[in-house]
């Protein structure tokens, strides 16, 4: 089995894939304070909770993007697992051309979605992740990675509004019965809601106007569901395709297992 790592800045997700099957995944806060010992035990946890064993475990490979967190996981693999993460970054095989002008600054979970966007979907594609940041990626006909765009994302535009709007309260994101709202909780939970169906809408007409109208539209991220769900450019929604990236990326430089 393999355990996969996916770390951004507002979550970690873990998976377990037997085979070609994501068995099981979990989801976590990131905490920057976080010990290679308490990740450890946060493990043990997740797996005891499951019935798994660290033993069970034959290959890791680990995307982030909390660059003061990475030697930290690595520790942890080896200590606990007695194994050495495939982390992703220059010089790992992924299959894709980054034509973007650093690749470099490409960040390592936007290659990783888009290998396996392709892989599972075809190409050319577009990949809209919601996480902490909303990010938009083009990939090629050719299986080129073009690049996209960067967006603040869902939770923490509407953290902002609260903190900096005196009179408006903490309202939780929920699929609004209509546009118009009645009242403030309403009336922001439609602007919020339908201002991101807008803008999902809007850059992902921009973007196939670029690469092509016949390209497949991939949403992952943990509101991908929800918001995709008043969207009508998004044609798959795929929460795990981080993860299904992992496993893929780690066939293409260690072989399957």
């Amino acid at each position: 089995m393999i355990l996969v790592f996916d770390v951004g800045n507002s979550n970690i997700v873990l998976g377990i894939f037997k085979g070609e099957e994501l068995v099981t995944s979990w989801r976590t806060a990131t905490d920057r304070r976080r010990t290679a010992d308490d990740l450890g035990m946060l493990v043990k946890n997740l797996f005891d909770s499951r019935g798994f064993s660290f033993k069970e475990i034959e290959a890791i490979v680990l995307s982030s993007v909390v660059p003061p967190l990475t030697p930290i996981i690595i520790t942890m693999c080896r200590r606990y697992f007695g194994k050495e993460p495939l982390v992703v970054g220059p010089g790992v095989k992924t299959g894709l051309s980054i034509r973007y002008e650093n690749p470099k600054d490409v960040g390592a979970d936007r290659i990783v979605n888009a290998v396996a966007a392709v892989h599972l979907f075809g190409r050319p594609a577009v990949v809209v992740d919601f996480g902490t940041a909303t990010t938009y990626c083009a990939i090629s006909r050719e299986g080129e990675y073009l690049g996209g765009a960067i967006a603040p994302g869902v939770a923490i535009s509407t953290e902002a509004l609260f903190e900096q709007a005196a009179k408006l309260p903490r309202v939780e994101l929920a699929r609004p019965a209509q546009v118009i709202g009645k009242n403030t909780v309403a009336s922001m939970q439609s602007g919020i809601y339908f201002g991101f169906v807008a803008q999902v809408d809007g850059i992902v007409t921009r973007i196939k106007a670029e690469i092509g109208q016949d390209a497949v539209v991939v949403a992952t991220g943990g509101l991908a569901r929800l918001i995709c769900e008043g969207a009508v450019t998004v044609d798959r929604v795929e929460p795990n395709l981080t993860l299904y990236g992992l496993k893929l990326i780690y066939e293409r430089n260690c072989g399957e297992q």
